[in-house]
């Protein structure tokens, strides 16, 4: 009989299960979705009981699948969107809706450690940059705001409560705990400091276990196993380089929608002495490097809603005008931005615009300030000591050959696509296989994943984005202390 683990990916919008096999192959997959609540105040949530039944209802229809093809279900792995943060009862139901990365009501509490010399130590020892999307912001917010919640809750992470619900027992693991600010990356443990500021203390918070520990399933899912192990599993950034196989030294992942992130994998936890990127485990010992950007492909959307026109059609207009977009510089910063600055509050902002340019450069240099974005961010990866030779890329960007050619040529090198259709769920199955013991290492993974086309950068571009860089750093610095000045 065939053997599957079920990854169990738990996203912004929706829940997929996905059955994979030893080989990472990719047998069936299912998927059911739920709201993102949003208000003007800043709040953006999940109804963690929606999101519950969501992944049973994933869970039951991949299992009906195995049992109708002889499919043998071995394990279940998790994984989920990171920085998640609900407060649970002492009878295991939420008391709060799921904050997700994009709840952004910590600013004021943020801003009391952005830029201290408290809040870099804090960076250094957690990994996890100062930041309102990071739990340690929002526990210091409900400290504030909701003090008797804040000091009787238990506190999790969704992917978290999705596991309790599973298994009975409420546990977090290691990669998804260096996503909350709260972790000690080198001690493994939970941080004292971070606790303080937070306003919590550690018998709140999950017990801490390794991304391959498991605990058996107690949870009625039809064609299942009662007892079968459920897998910790890790954060949907660090699996989804796990997933692309980009889990060796040198190769990093670049993923482009929405928003993006590069990182990298080494074997030992910590960030650069700037504080300008991320640094997130995912198991055996591996800690990706990296940092996300708030705006990606959105970029383009935008310009495409404010002149009326698809992103398509707007994005073939802008591939026909030169390298520098006429003279036009973007900081794309329409939905502030994270690594490297992890500001919550920039703008963006364009340069050198005229009345002869039309909305083709306007979006060349949108697209171009991406690329730039995630340039800072390899140079800060890369001013670690830790080496990138090779870039795996993924993302419904790279189908526009605008987005593909500006960031080979912004980053230097060429680029390897790769299916991310699976992404983060293979990345969490192939924990699974590695908890039972089928992988006798994590960077197997790399030799289990083959990319598809690459993408070459163009010569002139990449000698103009090279120039150009540092003055997008210094334009950033220039409107920071201008807003500051004005009191904007």
């Amino acid at each position: 009989m065939a053997e599957a683990v079920l990854g169990v990916d738990l996203g912004t919008t929706a829940t997929k299960v996905i059955a994979v096999d030893r080989s990472a192959r990719v047998l069936f997959s299912a998927e059911h979705g739920y709201p993102l609540h949003t208000t003007p105040s800043g709040e953006a949530t999940h109804d963690p009981l929606q999101v519950v039944e969501a992944a049973f209802l994933a869970l039951r229809e991949v299992a009906a699948w195995c049992v109708s093809s002889d499919v043998d279900v071995v394990a279940l792995s998790l994984t989920g969107a990171m920085h998640t943060l609900l407060a649970v009862g002492a009878d295991g139901e939420p008391l709060t809706g799921s904050l997700s990365w994009a709840d952004n009501r910590a600013v004021e509490e943020t801003a009391l450690l952005r830029g201290t010399e408290a809040g870099a130590a804090l960076h250094q020892v957690t990994g996890t940059p100062i930041h309102p999307f990071a739990p340690l912001s929002k526990l210091a917010w409900f400290s504030r705001h909701s003090p008797e919640l804040a000091r009787s809750a238990r506190w999790c992470g969704l992917k978290d409560f999705v596991g309790f619900r599973l298994t009975g027992r409420l546990a977090t693991e290691h990669s998804s705990g260096s996503g909350t600010g709260l972790m000690d990356i080198h001690r493994l443990a939970w941080h004292p400091e971070s606790l303080a500021f937070a306003g919590i203390e550690a018998a709140q918070l999950p017990e801490l276990l390794a991304p391959t520990d498991s605990f058996p399933l107690t949870a009625d899912v039809l064609g299942i196993r009662p007892g079968t192990p459920v897998v910790m599993g890790g954060g949907d950034g660090p699996l989804a380089n796990l997933g692309v196989g980009a889990v060796v030294p040198g190769v990093a992942a670049l993923s482009l929608g929405t928003s993006g992130a590069l990182r990298v994998v080494r074997d030992q936890p910590g960030v650069d002495e700037r504080g300008r990127v991320f640094c997130y485990g995912i198991a055996d010992g591996l800690w990706v490097l990296g940092g996300a950007v708030s705006n990606g492909g959105v970029v383009a959307q935008w310009a495409a809603d404010t002149f009326s026109v698809e992103v398509s059609v707007l994005l073939e207009e802008a591939a026909g005008v030169p390298v520098g977009a006429n003279g036009v510089l973007a900081l794309p910063y329409l939905l502030a931005e994270r690594a490297p600055w992890w500001d919550p509050d920039p703008r963006a902002t364009l340069i050198g615009l005229r009345k002869e340019h039309t909305r083709a450069e306007i979006t060349r240099a949108l697209v171009e300030g991406v690329g730039q974005q995630l340039a800072l961010v390899l140079e800060a990866v890369r001013s670690t000591g830790a080496a990138v030779d090779t870039v795996r890329v993924t993302g419904g960007a790279f189908r526009s050959e605008l987005w593909a050619v500006v960031l080979a040529s912004a980053l230097g090198m060429e680029l390897e696509l790769a299916d991310d259709s699976e992404g983060s769920g293979v990345g969490a199955a192939l924990v699974g296989w590695r908890a039972l013991g089928v992988l006798s290492s994590l960077t197997e993974a790399a030799e289990l994943v083959v990319p598809g086309r690459r993408i070459l950068p163009d010569a002139e571009a990449v000698e103009y984005y090279a120039r150009v860089l540092p003055v997008v750093e210094r334009v950033y610095g220039a409107l920071r202390d201008l807003k500051v000045e004005l009191g904007g």
